[in-house]
């Protein structure tokens, strides 16, 4: 198994325990986390979807999906190329502050730089789903 697999297995790990401290020691301090030019949930005010920059700022992201019930939370598949490692995800969740349920498939990719840290984070998912689960009603331009 690559180091880099390895540690999106630990990451993962520490995720389902809710030990959210050892996931950001794997973050290198500049990780940009959900960093697009085109993502239409972050355009359209998805919270949790927001571009985020360093460990404080993922940070963020786990501090608002901590409010989330998890049904399931399931890695279906892991994939690793170069410094990437891809997990397949499916999530199925209950968000409290819009009173939503999502259920997706996800693709996580998870960048490394050469010190075997993330440095980037996005999720690949079904954004009309989670734009509708944020309760946002308004029209992407």
């Amino acid at each position: 198994m690559s180091d880099n697999l390895a540690t999106v297995s630990k990451i993962y790990e520490a995720f389902g325990k809710g030990d959210i401290p050892t996931v950001l020691t794997y973050l290198a301090d500049d990780v940009q986390w959900e960093d697009w030019t085109d993502n239409s949930a972050q355009q359209a005010g998805v919270p949790w979807f927001q571009s985020q920059t360093g460990r404080e700022g993922a940070f963020e992201f786990f501090k608002i999906i901590g409010q989330w019930k998890f049904h399931d939370f399931q890695i279906l598949s892991l994939m690793v190329g170069s410094d990437k490692v891809a997990a397949e995800v499916k999530v199925d969740i209950e968000i409290p502050m819009t009173g939503a349920h999502l259920r997706d498939e996800e693709v996580h990719l998870w960048t490394f730089n050469e010190a075997g840290q993330v440095s980037r984070f996005r999720h690949y998912s079904d954004t009309a789903k989670h734009i509708d689960a944020a309760g946002i009603t308004t029209l992407i331009d």
